[in-house]
């Protein structure tokens, strides 16, 4: 029994979805952990990162933190041929990477705990 269209789709989707962690998390690493940072260094990262990246077939997302992180990737690719220096690069992509792993876990923490509402009751 062949797969419905739907589920390529999905399998597609997901599939897209963890290269892009992947090429994410992979330059997030070497930009933190890395002691003698280099624009030559970063560009040789993004190159291998990207011979990976290209090989998964590009799926619209439409769910906004992944698309954020569609911008950032293409962010950190645009850095690779750009004049910047490197400090600048490695503080705008760990800041940005920063806002999007803070989004994501606003959403799903909420602390309830400093909320005065719910103490209302009590008095």
């Amino acid at each position: 029994m062949a797969a419905s269209k739907k589920v390529i789709e999905s399998s597609a989707r997901l599939r897209y979805v963890r290269a892009m962690e992947r090429f994410h998390k992979s330059l997030i690493s070497f930009l933190s952990s890395t002691a003698e940072l280099g624009k030559e260094a970063y560009e040789k990262k993004v190159d291998t990162a990207v011979k990976v990246f290209v090989r998964v077939e590009a799926v619209d997302l439409y769910k906004g933190d992944l698309q954020d992180l569609e911008n950032l990737i293409k962010k950190m690719v645009s850095y690779r041929n750009s004049d910047t220096e490197i400090v600048e690069i490695k503080t705008d992509i760990l800041y940005r990477s920063n806002q999007l792993e803070k989004n994501k876990n606003a959403r799903r923490y909420k602390k309830d705990k400093h909320s005065q509402s719910k103490y209302d009751d009590w008095e």
